[in-house]
């Protein structure tokens, strides 16, 4: 029986395009909303703030803006006021209807911000009716609870973003994304070896860098909440200070890479001190250079390192949804879990 995280993860080809169809086309809208801002504030929660870490440092790595992850708690909780004059905030929530996302977006417009909304909700979501402007994805209905079609889609609208931004990158780049990640869903590579290899495992470490860092926390999230392992996101900087002492031959690490860029040597060593310290060390990306010092690889995707992690996280949601049901757990309905979560 094929289950409906499996599904939706297929059908995440046809998500994409019809998302850049959408919002490619907005890009002039972005660029004149932000002509007077310098800095961006992102707002999200769970894997909207996973793909939030990559509109992060995509935004500052390729258009020099400083950007930062918002406390939410700060507007909710401790109400407070803040001088964001200059900011363009950015809130993002698959649903559009959290409820602490669309307060906080409420709050950075009245405290002087620009405000965009990245949401599959649609214009008449509350998160998209708050905005000065909302970038609504094309995923379609998403059944399963973890987020898989959601989120590419979400990436997708920080590319369009950061174009609109004035990133230094190649536009056609983001053309090429659909292909790719079709042609990841038909071959991800050593999946049931990996499968086998974490499925009498307690947890696992998941490690990644630079804009993969966004998919090492996603990949560590969906395996926390599909496959109840303890699984830690970090970056490979952060485990070498200190929590790579967990890593044995009990607690494996997945390494993730895009196929080129300045993270790569560094995963390619940490791979090797994970493998020379007697534990296994599997690969998501990297090309050969990562896959070659891997235990057993999963398949990344042809593209550049500002896209590669709409592709890559590809492969890591294959893998949750097979280690899901080798483990006899149901990846669409995770224990105690909704499909939209309300935080105060």
């Amino acid at each position: 029986m094929t289950t409906k995280m499996r599904s939706e993860i297929a059908e995440q080809p046809a998500a994409l395009r019809a998302t850049l169809d959408a919002l490619l086309p907005r890009v002039g809208e972005v660029e004149r909303l932000a002509g007077e801002t310098r800095q961006l504030l992102f707002i999200a929660r769970g894997t909207s703030d996973n793909a939030a870490v990559y509109g992060r440092y995509l935004a500052e790595t390729h258009t020099g803006r400083l950007s930062t992850l918002a406390a939410p708690s700060i507007a909710t909780t401790y109400r407070r006021r803040l001088d964001l004059d200059g900011v363009l905030a950015v809130a993002l929530s698959q649903s559009g209807r959290t409820e602490e996302i669309v307060d906080t977006l409420a709050w950075a417009k009245d405290c002087g911000a620009k405000t965009v909304a990245i949401t599959n909700g649609g214009e008449q979501s509350p998160l998209a009716q708050a905005a000065d402007l909302a970038l609504c994805t094309v995923a379609g209905e998403e059944k399963a609870v973890p987020a898989t079609k959601t989120y590419t889609t979400q990436l997708a609208a920080l590319a369009v973003l950061a174009l609109g931004l004035g990133a230094d990158v190649d536009a056609a780049d983001l053309q090429r994304v659909p292909d790719a990640v079709e042609k990841l869903v038909g071959d991800p590579g050593d999946l049931e070896a990996i499968v086998e290899g974490l499925a009498d495992k307690p947890g696992v470490v998941v490690s990644g860098r630079g804009l993969a860092f966004s998919t090492a926390l996603e990949l560590a999230l969906k395996l926390k909440e599909a496959c109840y392992l303890h699984a830690m996101g970090l970056s490979y900087a952060d485990l070498l200070h200190g929590p790579i002492a967990v890593v044995d031959e009990d607690t494996p690490a997945i390494l993730v890479a895009a196929g080129e860029g300045p993270t790569l040597a560094g995963t390619v060593a940490l791979a090797e001190r994970v493998t020379g310290a007697g534990a296994s060390a599997y690969t998501v990306g990297g090309g050969t250079a990562l896959s070659s010092v891997s235990t057993a690889a999963l398949n990344g995707p042809d593209l550049p390192e500002w896209v590669a992690p709409l592709g890559l996280i590809v492969p890591g949601q294959l893998l949750t949804e097979a280690l899901a049901r080798r483990l006899g757990i149901d990846p669409d309905a995770p224990r105690g879990l909704n499909k939209v979560t309300q935080t105060d």
